[in-house]
């Protein structure tokens, strides 16, 4: 049988690989080897990361209520189970930016749920 060489194809998926290494520091990003475990690494730690972001965000948003929450006389769970009988329908993204840039509108909001909570 004839020998098939893989022509430029090889050469394509190389280059593909270095230009997706580039910044990486050493041979990292000039060899086609190490390049290719630095970008399968990173390609892991970016996947990852990305889920890690929407729980870190998440984590900092539930902060943020709860300091403008004990501000008002309540603290986050308390808030958040008085906004859930009363049928507020605003989520921990919206309610964090109101804590931190309108507090008076916050303040309106916690007085909502303080309203359902039981004396």
């Amino acid at each position: 049988m004839a020998r098939v060489t893989t022509g430029y194809v090889r050469r394509r998926r190389h280059k593909k690989v270095l230009k997706a290494a580039k910044g990486a520091w050493g041979g990292r990003h000039r060899l086609y080897r190490s390049a290719r475990d630095t970008v399968l690494r990173a390609g892991a730690f970016a996947w990852r990361d990305r889920r890690a972001r929407k729980r870190s965000f998440r984590r900092l948003w539930n902060a943020r209520i709860n300091a403008a929450a004990r501000a008002n006389g309540t603290n986050y769970s308390r808030l958040m189970g008085g906004l859930r009988k009363a049928g507020v329908l605003i989520n921990r993204k919206m309610l964090a930016k109101m804590a931190m840039e309108d507090p008076t509108g916050f303040a309106a909001v916690a007085e909502i749920a303080k309203a359902q909570m039981p004396a």
